[in-house]
């Protein structure tokens, strides 16, 4: 059965104190916490805060936060491709987008992002799926981290890696539009071959057109 949810969490100690990492989330407990200030890599802070609430009610939803004590200060979030993807053609039932991973910059270089994702892998219903994440430079923070294209491509990569996702080719024009962009994903044990090949054609939608 697809969207079972099961719960985990984690400890990580950093050199600001330990933080929780946790989840998936649900919607009512997410929308009692604290959402720190400096998250605004997508939108303001308290429009995000309620972005991610609406996200954890969806059946397929799922929000993994680290907190310290009663406020957020990274978090990942799963679910269905945006419509006007690529990607959601077909209404593939096990496929869902890693659509947004931010942590402070207070945290960042201490392994935050990394045990999002552990902690997103710890629960076995993610064998039923087909998770992506499209990578975009454009979305990258290179002038806060002060990492070049390449660079910064190298620890989103390595950061990805630590939940399995790893590097496949595509045709997707946005992707293709710079060597730096990059489609990743990880394909669940329990996933079938004909979603596979589904996730194939996705990829290659001009494989045969000259």
């Amino acid at each position: 059965m697809l969207h079972n949810k099961t719960y985990n969490a984690m400890e990580l100690k950093t050199q600001h104190g330990s933080l929780i990492i946790e989840g998936p989330i649900p919607s009512e407990k997410l929308a009692t916490y604290e959402f720190h200030k400096d998250l605004v890599s997508f939108r303001a802070p308290e429009q995000q805060h309620k972005a991610l609430v609406e996200i954890a009610k969806l059946p397929e939803g799922r929000i993994i936060i680290a907190r310290d004590r009663h406020t957020i200060v990274g978090y990942v979030t799963y679910l269905y491709p945006d419509p006007l993807e690529r990607w959601s053609e077909g209404s593939m039932e096990d496929l869902i987008e890693l659509g947004a991973i931010e942590v402070i910059p207070k945290y960042r270089g201490m392994a935050v992002g990394k045990n999002l994702l552990k902690v997103s892998m710890m629960d076995d219903a993610m064998e039923d799926y087909i998770i992506i994440t499209t990578e975009y430079y454009w979305h990258w923070d290179l002038k806060g981290t002060g990492l070049n294209v390449w660079e910064y491509r190298k620890v989103m990569e390595k950061m990805m890696n630590a939940g399995g996702l790893v590097w496949f080719a595509t045709d997707e024009p946005e992707i293709s539009s710079h060597p730096a962009n990059c489609l990743m994903a990880k394909i669940g044990k329990r996933v079938s071959t004909d979603s596979i090949q589904q996730f194939d054609r996705l990829r290659f939608k001009h494989r045969f057109m000259y």
